[in-house]
């Protein structure tokens, strides 16, 4: 058995990610898979070109570990944030209620001309959030300590 350190080993921490490219993005968008917000915590802030999600992500990085050791899966809260925002459009969300809870599916980044391009959040029911930009610059970090999931299960797709 070899002495290498392993993922699983490591302590708790919160995540801290930055995403400036393609790849990074996949990386964040496997990470906020299935995290729910209330239409409340959307923010689009457009004179600082910036809009952010405050959202209860799945710890999708840790769920194999707790499966294996038969614990509580976790969540924790997170700040899913876009700079260089240049507009941002919404299809099948209702903002008027602040408190109708949103699932938050995949991250995609469809590039256009000179790193420009186009966010599109795919949320669950049909809806998306569309975010043009002038660049990738995004950041996903943990706000709080990781919780016990309240519904104490792993979410899971039917095909």
């Amino acid at each position: 058995m070899s002495d290498d350190a392993r993922f699983e080993d490591g302590a708790d921490r919160p995540l801290k990610l930055r995403a400036e490219d393609a790849e990074d993005v996949q990386v964040i968008s496997s990470l906020v898979q299935d995290a729910v917000f209330p239409v409340g915590e959307m923010k689009w802030r457009p004179k600082q070109r910036r809009f952010a999600l405050l959202l209860n992500r799945f710890r999708w990085e840790d769920a194999t570990r707790k499966r294996q050791r038969d614990r509580a899966y976790e969540r924790a809260r997170a700040v899913l944030a876009f700079d260089d925002v240049m507009t941002v459009s919404t299809q099948g969300v209702d903002r008027t209620d602040g408190e109708v809870v949103m699932s938050l599916m995949s991250v995609h980044w469809q590039p256009g001309e000179d790193g420009a391009g186009r966010f599109e959040l795919v949320l669950a029911g049909d809806g998306a959030i569309a975010l043009e930009v002038e660049c990738v610059n995004v950041t996903l970090q943990d706000v709080t300590q990781a919780y016990v999931a309240p519904s104490g299960n792993m979410p899971t797709h039917p095909e």
